[in-house]
């Protein structure tokens, strides 16, 4: 059996928002295992953000377990997952969330800053590599406002891999791309999911499941689907097809 990543169980999560208690999870469960590719979809108001910021450990359930690699999350103090999150999770947002005025390379330094185990030249060295892997050798001393959408996009995942997590948790990670720039950072999704790293793409676009290989999809704090994608299709082609602006 492969490894579990991550175990959901009749998660639930309220707020109180005045004098109403608005339940915005209301007891899910499901497992992803390592080397999987999930989508998490639904329409505004479904559960997915208050979810994905469960899963990235930035929000505490309000009942149910949550373990992350084997640990379980739901416990733990603010130090604590913070501790977990920077070590387990790789994040990538739809706006890239690059500090503006740094190179690429101390962009993607910055999670090893918090590990001191970590040395000044191990640093350097891993985020370099991880800029190679992204196709961003040749842009690793420019700054964020020298980079094409496309390219900041990239150098954020370069940073979500740098600490080599057991999971990526996208977040409409193509939601500010165009068609083309959007199917090239797929295309890097579906190459990272060829050398099994473990991926969440929390999205409100249903065309994003055609190229994942599984889709959760959430209804008003429900899962309505779990579904495993038997015809994955490929990003690559679909970039290689679409026309060149020439503008």
């Amino acid at each position: 059996m492969p490894k579990e990543i991550i175990r959901i169980e009749n998660l639930k999560r309220y707020f109180k928002v005045g004098e109403e208690t608005v339940k915005a999870l209301r007891g899910i469960s499901f497992t992803i295992y390592e080397g999987e590719f999930v989508t998490i979809m639904g329409t505004s108001g479904s559960g997915k953000s208050t979810l994905l910021n469960t899963l990235g450990c930035l929000d505490t359930p309000t009942s149910g377990e949550y373990l992350l690699d084997g640990i379980p999350v739901r416990g733990m103090g603010k130090n604590e997952r913070a501790r977990i999150r920077n070590r387990k999770i790789g994040f990538i947002f739809q706006n890239y969330n690059l500090l503006p005025k740094t190179t690429a390379i101390e962009n993607v330094e910055l999670p090893l800053l918090y590990n001191s185990n970590v040395s000044a030249g191990e640093r350097a060295k891993k985020a370099e590599q991880c800029l190679k892997e992204v196709g961003l050798e040749d842009r690793i001393y420019h700054k964020s406002n020298q980079m094409s959408g496309g390219q900041q996009q990239r150098v954020a995942i370069a940073r979500a891999l740098v600490n080599d997590p057991v999971i990526i948790l996208a977040d409409e990670a193509t939601g500010n791309l165009d068609t083309r720039t959007s199917f090239s950072i797929l295309t890097l999704f579906q190459k990272l999911h060829k050398e099994g790293k473990t991926i969440i793409f929390v999205t409100h676009n249903p065309e994003i499941a055609l190229y994942s290989s599984r889709n959760i999809t959430l209804r008003d704090g429900h899962i309505v689907s779990d579904e495993y994608n038997r015809d994955i299709h490929s990003a690559e082609e679909v970039y290689k097809n679409l026309p060149v602006d020439n503008d």
